[in-house]
């Protein structure tokens, strides 16, 4: 093995030298005013079982609990709870006001039919169209709570299958790019346009889609969260926790397994992306814990709106994908700036550090194939196929500073990828150790800043069209 020990530094500007080489959490004033700022309380409690719902895994009780649901913040908000028990249920929505408490021995069980779902206008990987409503849905809410020990099961290997199966016939006929829009699932909690949500302590397993969606939001706490999507199976896009155009968000002591990025920041997608132009921004996620999945956290690759001010602190990844993923596409707009990763570690990822700013191409560009020229196509088609000019159709990818992190077991260290119109600049490495299989590669970066990084590799690492990118190999 080769032992590189690396260190340069490159002093951008005077005055910001020392926040560039090494920042502390309390220079980011933000991170202070995140995250719920009040919580349902009431003594009420409305059992579903007095609603007429029955926990013996078989019966459909989406009705009864939507009608404790209803009478509960007609009553002017309380607790909905469940007796020991499995429910089955399809869509329930949630109202201000409301604690819903799914205690320990009992597990709620999403319907594996898509007609328990029904259609409403949201936003899937940064378009907004008509799609089936989440399992939970909290929608235009104010002061809501989801709690409990116990499980919400998805139940989505039904919808796993069926996605690959189109995926299957999409690829073979040149529409890779569209199917994960045309493949209706359902996400387990969705909530949209809403602020003060808490979710807290509770268990989800088999997503049939993107696990939990924050979506339009402001001031939302997720504590305590455990995920498992990787059971009887390895669900598709069954992402962790979504942050999606959201702000003032956080994440905290959550444990996330599944088959897609683990805690992944999203701000919309190519022309109708930067047509709604909302940010996520003031978001911070601290002792935390990802798993198998696509990344310990992920800005992208839905960056049309924006994605700045981000923290990330006293966290692991164990055998994740990637460490920190910065991806965008080169149609996709807006950009990623200000992430700030601290005390994190990392062992088994197969990529530590990746940045692209033209990542998976067979998804990210969308082309019409012959066979549907001249034919009417749907709407969420059409918003794909826009064309947006270079010049809105550029991302950037600035200002990341990661400090205090400890890489072991990596597959590769950087697997950095920018372009001639969109250089990878200002990143900024201080007290960084890395012990990678290979070095990687840093391609169209300029102005990195580097202090006291350890990097250990078998391959070396290459830098090539780099200005002010200088790592020494001792």
């Amino acid at each position: 093995m080769i032992k590189r020990i690396c260190s340069s530094l490159f002093i951008l500007f005077a005055a910001f030298q020392s926040f560039a080489m090494s920042f502390e959490i309390s220079d980011l004033k933000w991170v202070n005013d995140v995250g719920a700022k009040n919580i349902p309380s009431s003594d009420k409690i409305f059992n579903v079982s007095e609603y007429g719902a029955v926990g013996n895994g078989t019966k459909i009780n989406t009705k009864e609990i939507q009608a404790a649901v209803d009478a509960c913040c007609n009553a002017g908000g309380g607790k909905v709870t469940f007796p020991t028990g499995e429910y089955l249920t399809g869509s329930v929505y949630l109202k201000n006001g409301v604690i819903l408490e799914i205690p320990e021995g009992v597990t709620i069980l999403g319907s594996t039919d898509i007609n328990d779902y029904p259609v409403i206008e949201t936003r899937i990987a940064g378009v907004e169209m008509k799609w089936p409503s989440a399992l939970i849905n909290v929608l235009d809410c104010d002061n809501v709570m989801i709690t409990g020990k116990g499980i919400i099961d998805g139940q989505g290997k039904i919808f796993w299958d069926k996605y690959w199966e189109m995926r299957r016939d999409y690829e073979a006929r040149g529409l890779r790019w569209i199917v994960d829009y045309d493949c209706d699932r359902p996400r387990t909690i969705l909530v949209s346009e809403s602020e003060n949500v808490t979710i807290k302590d509770i268990n989800i397993r088999q997503a049939g889609f993107w696990t939990m969606q924050l979506l339009y939001y402001t001031y939302c706490t997720v504590d305590g969260v455990v995920i498992r999507n990787n059971i009887n199976g390895r669900g598709p896009s069954t992402d962790g926790i979504d942050i999606d155009s959201s702000t003032k968000i956080l994440i905290e002591n959550c444990d996330v397994d599944c088959n897609d990025d683990n805690y992944c920041l999203k701000a919309g997608r190519d022309a109708d992306g930067i047509r709604v132009n909302r940010p996520t921004e003031f978001v911070v996620i601290r002792n935390c814990i990802s798993r198998a999945g696509g990344g310990l956290i992920t800005c992208g690759s839905e960056t049309s709106g924006g994605i700045r001010n981000i923290l990330m602190y006293d966290c692991k990844a164990i055998g994740t994908g990637s460490g920190l993923m910065l991806k965008s596409a080169l149609t996709r707009g807006g950009g990623i700036e200000n992430i700030y990763l601290k005390n994190i570690e990392m062992d088994g990822v197969r990529s530590a550090f990746t940045i692209s700013v033209n990542w998976n191409p067979s998804y990210s560009y969308s082309t019409l194939p012959e066979e549907f020229k001249n034919v009417e196509l749907p709407v969420h088609w059409n918003k794909m196929l826009t064309p947006v000019s270079p010049e809105k159709g550029l991302p950037y990818i600035k200002g990341v500073y990661l400090s205090d992190i400890n890489v072991s077991n990596a597959g590769t260290a950087f697997p950095v990828e920018g372009t001639e119109d969109a250089i990878i600049a200002g990143i900024h490495l201080d007290n960084v150790k890395v012990q990678s299989r290979r070095g990687g590669r840093i391609t169209f970066a300029k102005d990195w800043s580097v202090k006291n990084l350890e990097l250990y590799t078998e391959e070396r690492l290459r830098i090539t069209n780099a200005e002010g990118v200088e790592i020494n190999d001792k």
